[in-house]
């Protein structure tokens, strides 16, 4: 294929890297959503003939596009069952040293990312990974950044580990009409650079910083009162409370045990626990939420089972008391509070004191702070009432239908298979997974709605459209020659050129949006040299996820960013060497797996 100059374009194609310029410009310098800014583009060159319509709007009706959006279902039915929660709570255990600790939440993030997206797995996790730093004495930052690197690492072993590797199947398939890619093309190259990734995190612990997150740096004085029923069953009961998972939470402790009509208190470390007990814990907002998710452990007031809407239709919300309401001076059980509010308290704090007794006999001051389990509908209807001075609901609370975990995790299993096997499609197989889903009660069609990431899915779109109007007016094949000019007619230096523009791509834009537009230079680079285009696929993939050095390399980075109380240095400080080391594997290995010559 002969080159072409760049001098050689018409004015379509100058007009195109003009806006493709312009978008990277407006997206590195101001704070505009992207799926805004690539829509912005799309429509400049519709309207000025770059492209057509259907050429601009192709990118909306792409089985990729689709593939994703109905992926979001897919999640949705994992997270509402509980099923990523059960296994935070039961996979990290109680590690002898950091490096196990590593190893015990590494191995677990990295194969969930493999086969689900990698953001709610993330952010199921930061809440565990917090109490847990904490009960195994431990500072979050340092467990936090191997966290959202191992869900990285997870995101490059399967087509379906990320969103990005989905829209290179896609371009692989329009760009040479056939299959695209099989569920484990990638996993050559992912699952070694994956390895590398965990080992090089776990032999190098001294570059993890050791911070204070932003609930150490504040506090949390704030202390309810709680009463929790032991269950029949639960695998609490034989153990002492000292040897128990509730010995070692912190920010929790028991301060009276309810057995039968006897009181316990204090409660020695030696106490053994018994079905049916009840434990009036003092506790923060953050241990709550662990006591509340507990497995053998339910809310101890009988009258929480009596409410109108299932468990997992509830929220919890926090009420504050006001001087005017009926209920002030009398008992929680007195005042009727489920009749009156249909609604029930399940912990109390009061300005730091720490409250004896029975739940159902504290008696209500103004003042009060309430977490109440209740409908949904409680929140606006008591937000114009004069008996609370406050109402809010409180986030990450949410009830889990955890009965329906082992159906998520088998249809999660199944499209998996079937996909692997070549039973059916990407498409097809996540279709059936996401109707299985919403079918058999895994999740509502409203909260499979609400998962839906719409941002992701309208720049996707749009960068679809700026990437065929780069591909169509020449910009792209003239972009590949200037590259070539740079390495010569090297293809692993070409292979290393474009890894790193990709990485950089990534760093300013989104990494869906970087290998949309990275795609057909490097093609084109291919095409151009006469080598397997295989090696730069690969490569494009692993590139636009593997962004270790900075908090915006990578939505997970970012999530953890704050919780870890981290600095921007402290990801480039580990961050940098490991992108340098996974690029130089994947350059090395790729060409290796698939060769030029192939």
């Amino acid at each position: 294929m002969e080159p072409l100059s760049l001098f050689e374009l018409g004015w379509q194609a100058y007009l195109t890297l003009g806006v493709l310029s312009s978008t990277l410009l407006i997206l590195l310098f101001t704070h505009l959503p992207s799926d805004y800014v690539f829509l912005g583009s799309l429509v400049v060159l519709l309207l000025s003939g770059v492209l057509e319509t259907k050429e601009a709007l192709a990118g909306f009706g792409s089985p990729c596009l689709v593939t994703i959006g109905v992926l979001y279902v897919v999640v949705a039915g994992m997270k509402e069952t509980g099923g990523l929660l059960w296994i935070s709570q039961n996979v990290l255990g109680q590690p002898k040293s950091f490096r196990k600790a590593q190893l015990r939440l590494m191995l677990p993030v990295s194969a969930l990312s493999a086969f689900l997206n990698n953001t709610p797995v993330v952010a199921l996790f930061i809440p565990a990974v917090i109490e847990w730093s904490r009960r195994i004495r431990v500072a979050p930052s340092r467990l936090l950044i191997p966290l959202s690197y191992a869900s990285i690492f997870g995101g490059i072993c399967t087509l379906v580990g990320t969103s990005t590797n989905l829209v290179v199947h896609s371009l692989v398939q329009t760009h040479y009409g056939n299959e695209g890619l099989s569920m484990f093309e990638i996993t050559k190259l992912g699952l070694p650079c994956a390895v590398l990734g965990i080992l090089f995190v776990i032999s190098l612990p001294w570059l993890l910083p050791d911070r204070k997150g932003f609930t150490e740096t504040t506090g949390n004085p704030r202390e309810y009162t709680v009463e929790m029923h032991v269950s029949e069953g639960s695998r609490l009961a034989g153990k002492s409370l000292g040897s128990s998972e509730l010995g070692g939470l912190p920010g929790a402790f028991v301060i009276e045990l309810i057995r039968e009509d006897r009181m316990i208190s204090p409660v020695v470390p030696e106490e053994v626990i018994q079905e049916g007990d009840r434990l009036v814990f003092v506790a923060d907002v953050d241990s709550m939420q662990v006591l509340y998710q507990m497995p053998g452990l339910r809310p101890a007031p009988n009258q929480i089972f009596k409410l109108d809407a299932p468990r997992h239709q509830r929220c919890l919300v926090q009420a504050v008391i006001s001087n005017t309401c009926p209920l002030v001076g009398k008992s929680i059980k007195e005042g009727r509070f489920r009749n009156h509010y249909n609604a029930v308290v399940i912990a109390i704090a009061r300005d730091g004191e720490r409250i004896a007794g029975r739940m159902a006999d504290i008696v209500l001051r103004p003042g009060d702070i309430l977490l109440v389990e209740a409908h949904a509908g409680f929140i606006p209807r008591q937000r114009e009432s004069r008996d609370f001075y406050l109402v809010n609901e409180v986030e990450n609370f949410s009830l889990k239908k955890t009965t329906k975990a082992p159906v998520a995790f088998s249809i999660l299993t199944g499209m998996v298979l079937s996909v692997s096997i070549g039973w059916l499609s990407m498409l097809e197989a996540s279709l059936l997974a996401a109707g299985l889903m919403l079918a058999t009660g895994c999740c509502s069609p409203d909260q499979g709605r609400r998962n839906i990431e719409w941002e992701v899915l309208l720049t996707i779109a749009a960068a679809l459209g700026l990437g065929q109007a780069l591909a169509t007016t020449g910009a792209a094949k003239a972009l590949s020659s200037s590259f070539l000019s740079l390495t010569g007619s090297h293809p692993w230096l070409s292979l290393a050129n474009v890894y790193l523009i990709t990485s950089l791509a990534t760093a300013i834009i989104t990494n869906n949006a970087a290998v949309v537009l990275i795609f057909p230079i490097a093609m084109n680079t291919a095409e151009q040299l006469g080598v397997n285009p295989m090696p730069f696929i690969i490569c494009i993939m692993i590139a636009a996820s593997a962004s270790f050095a900075t908090p915006m390399g990578y939505q997970t980075n970012l999530m953890v960013y704050g919780p870890g109380g981290y600095r921007f240095g402290d990801f480039f400080r580990i961050g940098l060497p490991l992108t340098l080391a996974i690029g130089a594997m994947a350059v090395l290995l790729a060409p290796l797996i698939w060769p030029f010559t192939g």
